[in-house]
């Protein structure tokens, strides 16, 4: 099992209860062949560190927020809108692109890039995680999982080899193994097998992977039991993969249990590669996970709740459809430099919501995804400086009072 050094002591890395002193900018470097990864910046009282992760398509500073794209396309917004948000990472859902248009229609058009007219770095996941969500009639064994599209009923069969296949035609820089992913509250005897399984295609997913051009990243399973996890971990780690994605969390468990999980990802995964935790996007866990060593993050909450009239800001969320923005002539947030911060009022984005008008859902996911690019650099930026202990603190002050003082960050 990777062997973690001791850095710091793990009862003081809360950032809300220690301070933190100038982070350490020793240089530690992992490369292969078109990727690589190097951490330039390291808080000395948490795991906390800034790096920059380099693929085929450009460098992506970390820690990153990677928008989602769930059919080829961020719900809303343009290509030139990502771009502007300071996104640099963005997320496509192989489930949905395998069963629509398909992986060789994508190939045809000039794979996935293409496709989202995006010449950044893109992450594919395998599919796993939507296939044990949305598929009907589900059959699971040794081979893969055959499953019924929830589309039109078609029978579907995804192996690992089969997983990595469909990737590479899509044509992502990171693609995911095919995994399991029970449910968080299933019988401990379930999630042992889905480790063990899980592992078992990892095993074949990397067997089976053929283009040097993209970076294959294996999952941990586990759910909330602390012994499965580290199995899973050193069972991965053996197969010395450019980067680890922590996956099974943000599925009901709370925060506190997904803290208890993430507390020992640091000694887990080794020191010199990506940690990417999966499909995590509240700003609180952001934060804790942050401490604990995660570089790389996805969900679809900026435009998902966008489109339900919901944004974020470095004060706290705001519900536009309330009628105290009715008369409010102020942006959203002062400081954001988004495109409907620069031109729309509270109470114009709020006219347009209970209008029904498209365009409310279209101004607050771009304004959303601009806030999380700019969370994450100010992140960087009080790593780089040695003030996240005292960031962590302002942050969750600001965006939900009520938790702050007793947040596990």
């Amino acid at each position: 099992m990777y062997n973690p050094r001791s850095r710091y002591n793990r009862n003081a890395c809360c950032p809300c209860n220690s301070p933190d002193p100038l982070a350490r900018q020793e240089s530690v470097m992992y490369a292969a062949g078109m990727f690589a990864f190097e951490i330039v910046h390291e808080s000395v009282s948490s795991a906390a560190r800034v790096g920059k992760f380099s693929t085929p398509h450009g460098v992506v500073d970390t820690p990153a927020f990677m928008p989602v794209g769930t059919c080829g396309t961020i719900k809303g917004v343009t290509r030139d809108h990502i771009v502007a948000s300071g996104s640099q990472m963005i997320l496509a859902n192989t489930y949905h692109l395998l069963l629509r248009p398909g992986p060789e229609v994508v190939a045809a058009l000039g794979g996935v890039h293409n496709l989202m007219a995006w010449d950044g770095p893109i992450l594919t996941d395998s599919g796993g995680y939507q296939v044990f969500s949305l598929a009907k009639l589900r059959k699971v064994d040794e081979d893969g999982v055959t499953f019924a599209s929830h589309i039109d009923g078609a029978t579907v069969v995804l192996t690992p080899e089969r997983a990595v296949r469909v990737q590479e035609l899509l044509g992502a820089d990171v693609i995911m193994q095919l995994d399991e992913c029970p449910p968080h509250d299933a019988a401990r005897d379930v999630i042992a097998g889905a480790v063990r399984r899980s592992a078992a295609w990892a095993r074949r997913c990397a067997a089976a992977k053929s283009r040097d051009d993209q970076a294959l990243f294996a999952i941990q399973q586990g759910g909330l039991h602390a012994d499965l996890r580290a199995a899973s971990a050193e069972a991965i780690v053996q197969l010395d993969l450019p980067g680890y994605a922590v996956g099974g969390l943000s599925v009901g468990e709370g925060h506190e249990a997904m803290i208890a999980v993430l507390d020992a990802v640091d000694g887990q995964f080794p020191r010199s590669k990506p940690r990417y935790l999966m499909g995590v996007g509240e700003p609180a866990d952001i934060l804790a996970a942050v401490t604990r060593g995660i570089d790389l993050f996805d969900c679809v909450l900026p435009t998902r709740n966008g489109r339900n009239a919901f944004a974020y800001t470095f004060s706290g969320p705001l519900r536009m459809r309330n009628a105290c923005h009715t008369g409010d002539r102020s942006p959203l947030e002062e400081s954001c430099p988004c495109l409907t911060c620069r031109h729309y009022s509270r109470g114009a984005l709020r006219h347009l919501f209970l209008a029904g008008e498209m365009l409310g859902p279209i101004l607050l996911s771009i304004h959303n995804i601009t806030f999380f690019a700019r969370f994450m650099a100010a992140i960087r930026a009080a790593i780089a400086a040695g003030q996240f202990a005292s960031k962590a603190r302002q942050w969750l002050g600001q965006m939900n009072p009520c938790r702050a003082g007793r947040q596990s960050t």
